[in-house]
């Protein structure tokens, strides 16, 4: 949800009127994820370091039209079938925005369309800390319950038994499934913090539109653009067949082909340094 402020710039308004618009594509796309029966759909709607870097009054007007934006759209989740959930540092936010998105929760919670996840006060580096600290805190309850030190349990293979699912289910994201689209608005070539475990094998999709120009038809651009795509997961893909291997050419005769170009030969050495350039025949050393 990136380019609020410039979509404000671009028309000389205050940067509250892009929030506000923002908001309002926020109800455009979740209405259309509803109509195709998207099972998931997660915005990131206020990261951590919003929190800890913007003015103090813009955060508090964020967190006013998040009240807002709670209140005035519960009617309509529930005619969209829609559930509320949230992940983040929740607890960090101010008590009467927590008691607010709780009433939301609740209010939707039996619907079963489109579960739409608000990142609040979301950050992917302090939510692996939290996972982290949640699994050191589990470890030193159950040595207080089995009556034995931390370092008996690790030592009985506990530090084994840590893999990555057992990470996946210490994060924010655990009742959720990894995303299999991630959409950046702004034309940004980057990931900002969000979700770096669970995106690892998501495709991307950039787009130069800002997020308040972002409606639903642009989220069936997106999802249109990922079905076009062949996910590998590291391996070869579903078109990739032995006799593609059979037709490679054979790997003695690229790697002699690499070092005649990789080392310089001695009848080169002259030329070199004759010649006015730098750097004209690669020498591997």
């Amino acid at each position: 949800m990136d380019g609020n402020g410039r979509w404000a710039g671009k028309r000389a308004l205050k940067r509250f009127l892009g929030h506000q618009k923002g908001a309002e594509s926020v109800q455009f796309v979740v209405e259309t994820a509803s109509r195709i029966n998207l099972p998931w759909l997660t915005l990131y709607a206020f990261s951590l370091e919003n929190n800890l870097r913007r003015p103090k009054s813009e955060v508090s007007f964020l967190m006013k039209l998040l009240k807002n934006y709670l209140v005035g759209n519960v009617k309509r989740m529930n005619d969209n079938n829609v559930r509320m959930a949230y992940i983040g540092r929740t607890h960090d936010l101010p008590q009467e925005v927590q008691d607010t998105m709780q009433w939301a929760s609740e209010a939707t919670t039996k619907n079963t369309g489109t579960t739409l996840t608000l990142a609040l006060n979301y950050g992917a580096r302090s939510e692996i800390v939290d996972a982290v600290r949640t699994i050191l805190t589990d470890l030193t309850t159950e040595a207080h319950t089995r009556g034995c030190s931390v370092e008996d349990l690790l030592g009985a293979g506990a530090l084994e038994s840590l893999d990555e699912p057992t990470i996946a289910r210490a994060l924010y994201t655990a009742h959720m499934p990894d995303p299999d689209l991630v959409i950046r608005t702004s034309g940004e070539q980057r990931i900002s913090n969000f979700l770096l475990w669970q995106i690892a094998y998501s495709e991307i999709f950039v787009t130069d539109r800002l997020w308040p120009d972002f409606n639903g038809l642009h989220l069936l651009e997106a999802i249109n653009a990922y079905q076009h795509r062949e996910r590998r997961f590291g391996g070869l893909g579903e078109s990739f067949t032995d006799e593609d291997l059979n037709n490679l050419e054979p790997a003695e005769e690229v790697a002699a082909e690499i070092k005649d170009h990789l080392i310089l030969r001695p009848d080169a050495k002259s030329e070199a340094k004759s010649e006015t350039k730098p750097d004209a025949v690669l020498t591997r050393r």
